[in-house]
């Protein structure tokens, strides 16, 4: 092994340079791929080598003694030769795009260099050319910037916005469409589509492993400057971007990105809330009217049973006592029986069996806001300011949702019952939800003139009423809200703490 310093090599290839033969580099020139020419300091050809015939078509022959400008064609611009000649007076080389000519008047593009060859004097006295045509090269690199041209004005004419983004989640482009979105909503969307997605794929969730995932599309919200959602529907594709690097000629990699493709369907989610509401309220109005019916049969099956049960106990004590003549009597109370009990019989057959309806998966949070908007009218003319808070990211829960729907209607009613009692004063409507461990939780609140101490449990039983003799309430409301309750596992209470209208709380069990 030599030492460090030691020249030796150095010396034994220099000496092999010194003894190479003229021949080689006679040779070497010859055979060369690139085209090579030589002229004399007025641009003269004196040597072209075989390759300069194969990219030109001139041979060696026409071209000798006379000017490179032979190749020289029209559009390329005066300043690119004065550029080269003044490099070259400087003695510097000159490297550069010239369009030349060749001899069959087709066009190409040269990458030339030219070298200027000095003497032992630093004299310049010939020089030397290298040329290669890049044609093929240039339309490659310009079809592909068309391609890209023609792909970013596509996409950006298009009314879906899109956004890339690349494994750590950072834009790498974006679309005019997702740019105005950005406007629009007064905040870059992406960090709160991401969370949304993620809770809807969770396997984008894990880093760096786009390649494998395959994301099918979902419906997404996006907050608005005045609070209301939009909505889109968002798909996502994973592109593959081929590594173009060196070290990846023969071991090839790639970069994946994340496409997503957001297009708006706030118009067609609004057409489908109001259908839905349109059928909600078809069905609560329907609900209202079995309700209305069983509770007047109930509540004329409830008189009937006083009278009845007092014509009983007369009976019992006429038969008890069994002086004379009391036969025809009891004879008479019995008749007055059997028809009373046959009616209590035919009333209590024409009770309305309750709808049976299967649980299904429900967003409390839209079934309030459907049910606040059946009430927007009357809300409007009564003047009752609303602070709805609901809570984001509610979990979803096993009910149903028509019974739910009829739970929360009546409660509202009542407390806007409650409200338009009052006077003076602000009329307020408070309504939130909220996760609590295991239970969704969802408190009504009114500043209404609340419900007195002594009437807090007995509201809840039939045919109880706060209401004045003239109301049209036959004291069913909360009877049935606390049916709903019950079925569904859950919690209906009046805070007892709470002075200032009437404050309940409802929470229904999630899993």
């Amino acid at each position: 092994m030599n030492e460090p310093g030691d020249m030796t090599p150095a010396l034994s290839f220099k000496a092999a340079f010194e003894q190479l033969p003229p021949e080689v580099f006679r040779l070497a020139v010859e055979q060369a791929a690139v085209a090579i020419s030589i002229t004399d300091t007025r641009a003269r050809i004196v040597y072209a080598n075989p390759s300069f015939t194969r990219v030109t078509g001139y041979s060696q022959s026409e071209v000798l003694g006379r000017n490179q400008s032979i190749l020289s064609y029209k559009v390329t611009p005066q300043i690119v030769y004065e550029s080269l000649w003044a490099q070259l007076k400087r003695q510097e080389p000159w490297n550069g795009l010239l369009v030349n000519r060749r001899k069959d008047g087709s066009r190409y593009l040269a990458d030339l260099t030219i070298t200027p060859v000095l003497n032992a004097h630093g004299e310049t006295t010939h020089y030397l050319g290298l040329h290669r045509d890049v044609t093929d090269m240039h339309q490659l690199e310009r079809q592909v910037v068309n391609q890209q041209a023609l792909i970013e004005s596509a996409l950006d004419s298009t009314q879906a916005a899109m956004v890339m983004v690349d494994i750590d989640f950072q834009t790498i482009m974006s679309n005019r469409s997702y740019q105005d979105l950005e406007q629009e909503l007064g905040y870059p969307p992406l960090n709160s589509l991401l969370e949304t997605l993620k809770s809807q794929w969770p396997s984008l969730a894990t880093h760096g492993n786009l390649s494998s995932q395959r994301f099918a599309p979902v419906e997404v919200p996006l907050a608005e400057k005045n609070g209301s959602e939009r909505w889109f529907n968002c798909s996502a594709e994973v592109i593959e971007e081929k590594d173009t690097s060196a070290d990846a000629f023969y071991r090839k990699s790639s970069t994946h990105y994340l496409l997503l493709t957001l297009q708006d369907i706030s118009h067609l989610k609004e057409q489908q809330r109001n259908l839905q509401l349109t059928s909600l309220q078809a069905l609560l109005a329907e609900q209202e009217r079995l309700q209305s019916v069983r509770e007047a049969l109930s509540g004329a099956i409830y008189q009937l049973k006083r009278p009845l049960n007092l014509i009983n106990a007369a009976a019992r004590l006429v038969n008890r006592r069994n002086t004379a003549g009391s036969e025809e009597l009891l004879k008479l109370l019995g008749e007055i029986q059997v028809s009373g009990r046959e009616t209590l019989d035919q009333l209590t057959a024409c009770l309305p069996g309750d709808i049976r309806e299967e649980t299904r998966v429900v967003n409390l949070n839209q079934l309030l806001q459907s049910s606040l908007s059946l009430l927007t009218s009357r809300l409007l003319a009564s003047g009752v300011t609303v602070d709805w808070q609901p809570e984001r990211d509610l979990p979803s829960m096993k009910a149903r949702p028509t019974s739910l729907a009829t739970l929360f209607k009546q409660l509202l009613d009542n407390a806007l019952d409650a409200l338009e009692e009052t006077r003076s004063g602000p009329r307020e409507l408070r309504l939130v939800t909220r996760r609590l461990g295991g239970s969704v939780q969802v408190i009504l609140q009114d500043s209404g003139p609340g419900i007195p101490a002594t009437d807090r449990l007995k509201v809840f039983e039939p045919f109880y009423t706060t209401r004045h003799q003239g109301s049209q309430h036959l004291g069913m409301g909360l009877t049935l809200a606390q049916d709903i309750v019950n079925n569904h596992q859950g919690l209906l209470e009046i805070d007892p703490e709470f002075t200032s209208g009437c404050r309940i709380r409802v929470e229904l069990p999630y899993e």
